[in-house]
């Protein structure tokens, strides 16, 4: 919630970094429903279908997939052994979630360095998809994205461990009714 004192800009960058992946995930999956829809009533009523409504809900899952796997790493709520944590006390379970944390910066790092590559060379040779005839690029950017997402929610959680080390206060989940 937002402070009194706090500024529109604050109040602004506050709400996106509690909900940003949320209103991401409601655009993408309203999308692929929507051209769904569309294509099924298509088929069935006029008997004609179209190659863009396939493309838009094949590109739509695609981002929606990068964003939830950043929403996941914000909820942490992606693969991991909880049984064995949860006997921890706090501080070994901060100690924990801090490895775990440097590892996935350390993959999604790697991960968005790489996938940098195949953007910048679709953009080179003007690439563009079958049916939308619309760059490559924009879709293929859907992985940095992602990766860029989830590496600066991982920070996020590495600055929160560290706190939770120094301070030795208890772990906190950012928000138990985004989980899953």
């Amino acid at each position: 919630m937002s402070k009194p004192s706090e500024g529109r800009a604050a109040r602004i960058l506050r709400s996106l970094d509690e909900n940003g992946e949320r209103w991401l995930l409601l655009v993408f999956y309203g999308t692929i429903v929507i051209a769904i829809s569309i294509e099924v009533a298509r088929r069935f009523l006029l008997s004609y279908s179209s190659v863009w409504d396939e493309e838009v809900a094949r590109y739509a899952f695609i981002y929606l997939a990068w964003i939830g796997a950043s929403a996941a790493v914000r909820e942490r709520a992606h693969i991991r052994i909880d049984v064995l944590v949860s006997l921890l006390p706090p501080r070994a379970k901060a100690g924990f979630d801090l490895l775990a944390d440097l590892a996935t910066l350390a993959l999604a790092v790697i991960c968005l360095w790489w996938s940098i590559k195949p953007v910048l060379t679709s953009i080179e040779f003007g690439s563009v998809t079958h049916g939308l005839r619309i760059s490559m690029a924009w879709f293929l950017a859907a992985v940095p994205l992602g990766f860029g997402l989830m590496t600066f929610r991982v920070v996020q959680c590495l600055v929160r461990d560290l706190h939770v080390l120094r301070h030795g206060a208890v772990a906190s989940r950012p928000d138990p009714g985004f989980s899953a």
